[in-house]
């Protein structure tokens, strides 16, 4: 399918970004001596998580807008078995390229980041790895949610509105609630679990805005468990 391809050409563009990137601000550091400029596989992380979302969101919604569900029930007329199969190859497709992704930027920009101090690449790999894990997991989470959400809603602009709607907006709106409230919401808010995954606190504040990392992960788990059992329910209710 041709959008298939041009959903992983924009999730494979992070790393000519990533690159490009590294390479702009090292002539910063030329200039400056050093700079602390954001890690290019976390400032381009929803890039990656947006681009495999859309993979999540067309493996159901595509079939239902060219007809082709009924030929996919026919041929497996066991709904849960359907559903089950997708999620796995969802999990898996966007599970590799998330993690080939990550760390072919990781390790790009770090070889031409060599001699600058940028910030990002005066840590050493075991201390980035956490973060490099939440990240992939990340992906992956949303992407279910977006074949979770395809499959509820049959629309592929809904589920993508519902996924936007979840990573970029909701974040913002909750810094209008009140302290502590706004920041204890906050950590339970998706894009707000990858760094508490990897054992980094959202606030100064004693006792605000951090989950342990157990507990960021079963949060994060959640979101995809929650979109798929509802995508499920509706997926097996309803007629093809």
């Amino acid at each position: 399918m041709t959008s298939t391809w041009h959903v992983v050409g924009a999730a494979a563009l992070m790393m000519v970004l990533g690159a490009v990137w590294t390479v702009y601000v090292g002539g910063l550091a030329d200039e400056r001596g050093t700079v602390q400029a954001a890690a290019p596989e976390q400032g381009f992380l929803p890039l990656l998580q947006m681009s495999l979302t859309v993979l999540g969101v067309l493996a159901i919604t595509s079939e239902y807008a060219t007809g082709m569900i009924r030929t996919s029930l026919t041929v497996v007329p066991q709904r849960r078995t359907l559903f089950l199969a997708k999620a796995v190859v969802v999990g898996l497709a966007t599970s590799t390229t998330a993690y080939v992704v990550l760390l072919v930027t990781y390790s790009a920009s770090r070889l031409i980041a060599a001699g600058h101090r940028l910030g990002f690449n005066e840590t050493p790999l075991a201390d980035d790895l956490p973060m490099l894990f939440a990240a992939g997991i990340s992906v992956t989470a949303l992407a279910l949610v977006g074949l979770g959400l395809g499959a509820a809603m049959r629309s592929t602009a809904g589920a993508i509105v519902s996924v936007v709607t979840l990573l970029f907006i909701l974040p913002g709106v909750v810094n209008y609630l009140p302290p502590p409230w706004s920041t204890r919401v906050a950590t339970l808010l998706l894009p707000n679990l990858v760094p508490q995954l990897a054992g980094h606190r959202l606030s100064s504040r004693l006792g605000d805005g951090l989950l342990p990392p157990w507990a960021a992960l079963l949060a994060l788990l959640l979101y995809p468990a929650i979109a798929l059992i509802v995508g499920f329910i509706m997926f097996k209710r309803r007629d093809a």
